[in-house]
């Protein structure tokens, strides 16, 4: 017997050459965490499963993956606004996360995992603090995490060694659905001695490295004023592109360093309406592809972003790249799809575990209605997902073979225990005291 029947839905499917196109009418068989079957109604007996699920009129699709993020941060949500990229550090987030307790990360992370798994994020790779506290709310919730504890020169060579310590607690619990990795904050807060001491580490406990780097084109001009190195060269010159990388931003990326980039593992996480609100730019994902560089949609934290939305990301990501390149018919929906899906999971290091509902990968994925009047008439699903679709319309999670959420509904979180926790820690979470900043934002 196996586990899992969903019945009668349409499937996403996205091939590796970046066409989409839907399966109509399929059902999704699923044994333990792994999708077995992908194939037309009718020919699976109902009767074989401990489980079906009726997804008649819905859209299935592989589970969303935000390639980077601050999920705890949404315990700020609202607090920096219409502000500066160095009053939203030095007056505003900075500030605020000096009152951070690990209890507000472990309540802050399920919060934050609630949002997505209702939005259909099933793996987000995940940079911030008190990380062990985000691996027990990731144990609980079910999803799926690549979580690194985010690190700063200042911290001292102890606390790569602490990380070191998380990195080898963690890494493949859960069932596997936890990896981690090694997580400087930056070039610009992370000394070069720093920075090699951290590939040092990644490289003794086998895993990678997620970082900040070129986050926009200031920080890469003062990094050339100051040394005469992009920080694309600084990450290359101290080790940090010699292993899996992910790179947030790049929105400073310049052209002479894109190939350095293709000739290594990095993958760079975009998150567009960060770029937008706090007046960056936005990063060129076009000439990223043209390269071969991948990139992954990423939502950032929800201070610069204010959902955990990635439906958002994506729509804003295409929008943007048509409106900066000049060209409409550049990031076509096909391709949209693909960097949602295939490519970011690339990004976050799974590209032949996740990102598509293909026989024998992990199963991670969702379905979406596509029923709603903003999608009618609808003409066509794959132009609803990028262009219509709300992230209420996501109806069921599955991640590892293991219903999340199923008709709207949390099965693994209790979000009313959540909100009271969270809301418990507003007052005391919400003071801004400059002079108790964790760090100085001085690219």
């Amino acid at each position: 017997m196996s586990d899992l029947l969903i019945r009668n839905c349409n499937v996403l499917n996205i091939t590796i050459d970046a066409r989409a196109f839907i399966l109509y009418e399929h059902d999704i068989l699923i044994g333990g965490n792994r999708i077995e079957a992908v194939q037309p109604t009718g020919s699976a007996d109902p009767s074989h499963f401990k489980q079906v699920i009726d997804g008649t009129g819905l859209l299935a699709m592989p589970g969303l993956i935000n390639t980077h993020a601050h999920v705890p941060m949404v315990i700020f949500r609202g607090l920096a606004e219409d502000v500066t990229i160095e009053q939203w550090f030095n007056d505003y987030m900075w500030p605020l996360e000096s009152n951070l307790q690990a209890e507000d990360v472990y309540w802050g992370m399920q919060l934050g995992l609630a949002e997505m798994i209702r939005s259909g994020v099933t793996s987000v790779a995940d940079h911030y603090f008190f990380m062990d506290e985000s691996a027990k709310a990731v144990e609980k919730a079910g999803t799926r995490a690549l979580l690194g504890w985010a690190i700063f020169g200042s911290n001292g060579k102890e606390m790569i060694e602490r990380t070191g310590k998380f990195i080898s607690d963690w890494q493949g619990a859960a069932n596997g659905r936890i990896r981690t990795i090694m997580a400087p904050h930056s070039p610009y807060l992370c000394d070069d001695d720093y920075l090699r001491a951290c590939v040092k580490k990644a490289k003794q406990l086998h895993v990678g490295i997620h970082i900040h780097a070129s986050e926009n084109m200031d920080q890469t001009q003062s990094s050339l004023q100051k040394r005469g190195l992009t920080p694309i060269q600084v990450c290359e010159q101290t080790g940090i592109l010699d292993g899996h990388t992910i790179i947030a931003h790049g929105c400073g990326v310049l052209p002479e360093d894109m190939p350095i980039l293709a000739k290594h593992e990095v993958g760079f996480a975009h998150a567009p309406k960060t770029y937008m609100k706090l007046a960056m730019k936005t990063a060129p994902v076009l000439q990223f592809r043209q390269h071969g560089i991948p990139v992954g949609l990423a939502t950032d934290g929800a201070v610069s972003n204010n959902t955990m939305d990635i439906f958002e990301s994506l729509r804003l990501m295409a929008l943007t790249q048509k409106q900066e390149s000049g060209l409409a018919t550049n990031m076509p929906i096909p391709e949209a799809l693909y960097i949602a899906t295939r490519e970011s999971a690339k990004v976050y290091g799974l590209p032949d575990e996740i990102g598509a509902l293909d026989p024998g990968n992990l199963a991670d994925l969702i379905l979406v209605n596509l029923n709603g009047i903003h999608h009618q008439p609808l003409h066509s699903m794959t132009a609803s997902l990028v262009y219509n679709v709300r992230a209420s319309d996501v109806v069921t999670t599955i991640c590892d073979g293991k219903v999340l959420m199923q008709d709207g509904k949390l099965l693994t979180l209790d979000e009313a225990e959540i909100v009271s926790q969270v809301k418990a820690g507003m007052q005391r979470l919400a003071q801004r005291q400059p002079d108790k900043r964790i760090q100085v934002y001085n690219p």
